[in-house]
């Protein structure tokens, strides 16, 4: 495979995982307003944006604002429609590398973004649209897994996937439980109260997950054992880190590239460390610390992945190549 096909996969899938993320948070915290009472409002809009990597916008912070900032800024590279947009581009550029149903279902999605404004979303309720948006994402990711060949392709379709994914929620957790963990944080000095706990788990589609495994008790060290080490929920860091591990495994067996190990390595020491950490052992801990290591490991992961497949020198395709054909 063309280093620039592998390259323009691995963004399209990412893209479009974070627009899924974003949209999701969006969501769930315009309905969350409805049920919380008191509190600073402009401290929960701060907390979402770092939560996505977004700077504070200039002016007055309010829920139009934020969500006009997230959903159709294509400036922010977080936002709805900066995501959609990137991702068809990068889909445009592999046209012939994906199905004819990935294709159509992804210019749908963009038109439908395109063609909506602020306005006509913020009075017709945003719910629908930010609703519609996810569950056009998810028909793609299905989409893509039923009509594209589980070869080459796919699996770095799937490392963007799930590459982005464990970056979003160590970001999300990390801005998370910064408020729960410290007395008095450098943002926020309104405590974290059981909506807010619930927000987190919706935030991450994963409350009715949860609440079978925990039943309704909402505790932070559960919540924080389940979105970081649970092996089974799709959006766990844990479960994240399989995936790309799997897909990962599956590319350098597909290929004859040399120097692949890096990534696979990085991956696989994250998924270790994952597999027998101990949630008392991590609270008791820094855990600010141990969600940034994850970041910091996934952009390693990141690099491994060009280094290896797709910036890597031409003396090592070269000789790449010469040993597959000898």
């Amino acid at each position: 495979m063309l280093s620039r096909v592998a390259e323009s996969l691995y963004w399209m899938s990412r893209y479009l995982e974070r627009a899924e993320h974003t949209a999701r948070l969006i969501d769930v915290h315009l309905n969350q307003m409805l049920d919380q009472t008191g509190g600073d409002e402009n401290l929960r809009w701060q907390r979402l944006l770092r939560s996505l990597r977004t700077s504070l916008p200039a002016g007055e912070i309010d829920a139009y604002s934020i969500t006009r900032l997230l959903t159709f800024d294509e400036t922010n590279t977080s936002s709805i429609v900066s995501g959609i947009v990137a991702a068809r581009e990068n889909a445009r550029q592999v046209r012939e590398r994906i199905s004819s149903e990935m294709w159509e279902q992804l210019n749908r999605l963009f038109l439908q973004v395109k063609q909506a404004s602020m306005e006509q979303i913020w009075h017709a309720e945003p719910h629908k649209f930010l609703n519609s948006v996810k569950e056009g994402i998810y028909l793609f990711q299905g989409i893509t897994d039923a009509t594209m060949s589980h070869s080459e392709g796919w699996h770095f379709i799937r490392v963007g996937r799930f590459l982005e994914r464990t970056t979003a929620t160590a970001v999300l957790l990390d801005t998370h439980f910064s408020v729960f963990l410290t007395e008095q944080s450098e943002y926020d000095n309104e405590p974290l109260d059981y909506l807010s706990w619930v927000e987190l788990l919706r935030s991450c589609a994963s409350f009715e997950a949860y609440c079978k495994v925990y039943t309704a008790a909402i505790r932070p060290a559960h919540i924080a054992e389940f979105l970081l080490l649970n092996a089974e929920t799709p959006r766990s860091i844990r479960f994240s880190c399989a995936m790309m591990q799997n897909a990962l495994q599956a590319i350098s067996k597909a290929t004859s590239t040399r120097n692949t190990g890096r990534a696979e390595r990085l991956v696989g020491r994250l998924r270790a460390a994952l597999d027998y950490d101990q949630i008392e052992e991590i609270l008791s801990g820094n855990m600010h610390e141990y969600l940034e290591n994850i970041q910091r490991q996934c952009a390693l992961i990141h690099s491994g992945i060009y280094q290896a497949y797709i910036a890597y020198p031409i003396e090592v395709a070269l000789t790449s190549r010469g040993a597959a054909q000898g």
